[in-house]
């Protein structure tokens, strides 16, 4: 599992500064999210707490509210800018509500999913889009052991290593530097999910593919959403008009019916809080759990 991680300063503030637009472009982000909270009405659940992890613009805090009006919902992203959209996006979205005296009013923190501002065993749901893939997974799954409550669950979705490959193809044909972010595989997450304590993981990969009429399309929507290269290697300074112009016929290859592909490949995850006192840690770090405690785990 050795990869170079992105830069957190640079992760903060690319999003921070994408706060605004955002929402904009952000197809994939509705669409995981969406498929995530469908998933989510297979399980018999009632959290009390619930942390929405890497929160963005807040899109998901509302649903989670409708679909869990008793809980206390807890925002964490890396980016003030983010939050500060998320609030007012929420606000909005409660319309007259708002005004409404309650003690449930979603509580905002900044935060990295590596050191969560939040107590041992103290969540009940942990619902994460498109915001691990940023992370060391064994750090982030191991801190979200941490604030688990036993028996509680984690639901998110990350990327995989295939996503945009036919962006990271055509830069090659330019120089060597990294310019597409890369990402963990599911058999490096599932991996980082078992040796954190995380009980009966569960994880599927899909493919989605959005359209666009050029490769620069592609590329400025990436910086809209924040999410161009944050890579330690990143080539430094602008990138020329030549270049780009290169990356452009090399992506041609992949034009099909009048469009270029931009792949991403979404991995889909669940697993529930271990209570780390009825763990066994083996010789080989490996850690065992009994069939009682998994047992009281399952769902319908």
């Amino acid at each position: 599992m050795n990869k170079q991680l992105p830069n957190k300063t640079l992760v903060a503030k690319s999003f921070g500064q994408a706060a605004a637009n955002y929402d904009d472009v952000a197809v994939l982000q509705r669409q995981t999210a969406d498929e995530l909270l469908e998933r989510l009405l297979l399980v018999k659940l009632q959290p009390e707490c619930i942390l929405d992890l890497g929160t963005g613009t807040g899109r998901n805090l509302d649903l989670l509210a409708k679909r869990y009006p008793q809980a206390q919902l807890i925002a964490v992203d890396i980016a003030p800018a983010m939050l500060q959209q998320a609030k007012m996006n929420y606000q909005q979205a409660q319309g007259l509500k708002r005004w409404l005296p309650t003690k449930n009013k979603p509580i905002y923190l900044t935060g990295d999913a590596e050191k969560l501002p939040l107590a041992d065993n103290s969540v009940d749901l942990i619902f994460t889009n498109l915001t691990l893939q940023w992370c060391d997974p064994r750090t982030s799954f191991a801190e979200i052991q941490r604030v688990l409550r036993p028996n509680g669950l984690l639901m998110f979705t990350s990327l995989g290593p295939d996503t945009l490959h036919e962006l990271r193809q055509s830069w090659a044909t330019v120089d060597d530097y990294t310019h597409v972010n890369m990402f963990y595989d599911m058999h490096d997450v599932g991996e980082a999910m078992m040796s954190a304590g995380l009980a009966e993981p569960v994880l599927d990969t899909d493919r989605f593919i959005l359209s666009y009429d050029t490769s620069m399309a592609l590329m400025k929507d990436l910086k809209v959403l924040g999410a161009h290269n944050v890579n330690a290697d990143r080539r430094r300074g602008l990138t020329g008009k030549q270049a780009l112009n290169q990356v452009a016929i090399a992506y041609e290859q992949f034009r099909k019916n009048k469009i270029l592909p931009a792949t991403y490949e979404v991995v889909y995850g669940h697993a529930w809080g271990s209570d780390k006192n009825n763990q066994q840690v083996a010789n080989d770090g490996s850690i065992s759990i009994p069939v009682s405690q998994i047992q009281r785990r399952r769902t319908s």
